[in-house]
């Protein structure tokens, strides 16, 4: 199959669910202020885009090599080309719900059959990581193109303005592109082909990869990481609203700092793991994270909210705290490129699902517990919060290299 092709199907596919499933941040602020909803009333939004995620992932991966994974794409695009369409056409907060659904419904499928070409197209493990950080650094790309055109159509000092769901005819006519480029893209898929394999085998196969040492403390390691990223993600541009008193428009555009600093990590992660082990290089990182959060957090007190708020006189908080995505960045795509790397091609969609899974868990959690603690405790505390996980992140990577080195010290024994 053509690489070129197949690999900007890949990252354009990506680049639009980047765009939608990180929108949820920048909604449940629009949410807040169009319905009157509370802080935990808006927060089931991650539930209804990643709880069908983790759902779909677990019933249909194992299955998507036979049902073909350009043609999972595709459906996937169709779904959420409908509920876009739907976000101006009938305005509601049942509505909005129902988009995330749709859409954490087809990233499930678009997620798996991503990952698992992506082992289709590379011929090493240092190739598969190098890609992953790529493709992962073009979903952070997506991410930020998506705050700075949602911020666009958002108006200042207009909470119950509903232009900002013009942005839905953007997304719909972008979404409709991609099937389109798809389409007339060949995928060779007969890789992914288990022979002798059933659609029940495949299935349990699943099942058996999370009760496996390397299943286990891979998913503890997904879960805890997804849950700081998204609670801080998803939450960000409240915090930056409430807390730090920036404009609506501004508190989205600063958000977009965060995303910014999630590619930029991601794009180079690659070039520095192909010298240095992935190990160091995530201990190293997840302190910094913590240093950041202790950093920059008590520069976010006591700031009093001024009437013309701009980025001269932004306060520096606004800047330094989401610089905290240049260290997350590398965490997420360097341990799936691990675990996938340790494993036969044809169980890539079985373990995509669980990271899918996994992280749709942790996903939910994160924003929900995140969202809770924000309504009662403030912002501060809040982010304050991801220290735990951040901590457990790095005893679970522990036992995750302790993993991973055993398999590779019992392959090379196997005659």
């Amino acid at each position: 199959m053509s690489s070129w092709r197949v690999k900007f199907s890949l990252f354009l596919t990506y680049f639009v669910f980047a765009i939608l499933l990180n929108s949820v941040g920048t909604v449940i602020l629009q949410v807040i202020k169009n319905y009157g909803l509370t802080h935990q009333s808006a927060s089931i939004l991650e539930g209804f885009k990643d709880l069908p995620i983790a759902i779909v992932s677990f019933l249909i991966a194992s299955f998507l090599p036979r049902l073909g994974f350009r043609r999972a794409m595709m459906i996937g695009l169709v779904i959420v080309t409908v509920a876009c369409l739907s976000m101006p056409l009938v305005p509601s907060f049942l509505t909005t719900k129902i988009l995330f659904l749709a859409t954490g419904v087809s990233f499930a499928l678009v997620k798996v059959s991503v990952y698992s070409t992506v082992g289709l197209i590379t011929e090493s493990p240092r190739q598969h990581a190098s890609f992953m950080n790529i493709l992962e650094g073009i979903f952070m790309v997506g991410v930020l193109f998506g705050y700075a055109v949602f911020s666009f159509f958002v108006e200042d000092g207009a909470p119950k303005s509903q232009a900002w769901l013009g942005v839905y005819w953007l997304l719909a006519g972008l979404t409709a592109l991609t099937i389109a480029f798809l389409y007339f893209t060949p995928f060779d898929e007969s890789g992914a082909q288990h022979e002798g394999g059933t659609i029940s085998g495949d299935f349990l196969d699943m099942i058996r990869l999370i009760i496996t040492p390397l299943g286990y403390v891979f998913a503890i390691s997904v879960f805890l990481y997804v849950l700081i990223e998204q609670g801080i993600g998803t939450w960000l541009p409240t915090f930056n609203n409430q807390v730090l008193g920036l404009p609506e428009s501004m508190s989205i555009q600063a958000t977009s700092i965060f995303a910014a600093s999630l590619a930029l990590g991601r794009f180079s992660a690659g070039a520095v793991m192909a010298r240095i082990s992935w190990y160091p290089v995530l201990n190293i990182c997840i302190l910094a994270v913590g240093a950041l959060i202790l950093l920059s957090l008590p520069m976010a007190e006591g700031i009093i909210t001024q009437e013309n708020t701009t980025w001269v006189n932004a306060p520096t908080a606004a800047y330094i705290f989401p610089l905290i995505g240049l260290f997350l960045a590398p965490i997420y795509p360097a341990i799936n490129s691990v675990v996938l790397s340790a494993l036969p091609k044809y169980q890539h969609s079985e373990m995509t699902g669980l990271i899918v899974i996994f992280s749709a868990l942790g996903g939910t959690t994160g924003s929900i517990i995140t969202g809770t603690v924000f309504g009662r405790f403030g912002g501060s505390t809040a982010f304050y919060l991801a220290l735990l996980p951040l901590v457990l992140i790095l005893i679970s990577l522990y036992f995750f290299r302790r993993t991973t080195n055993s398999m590779k010290t019992a392959q090379k024994n196997t005659p």
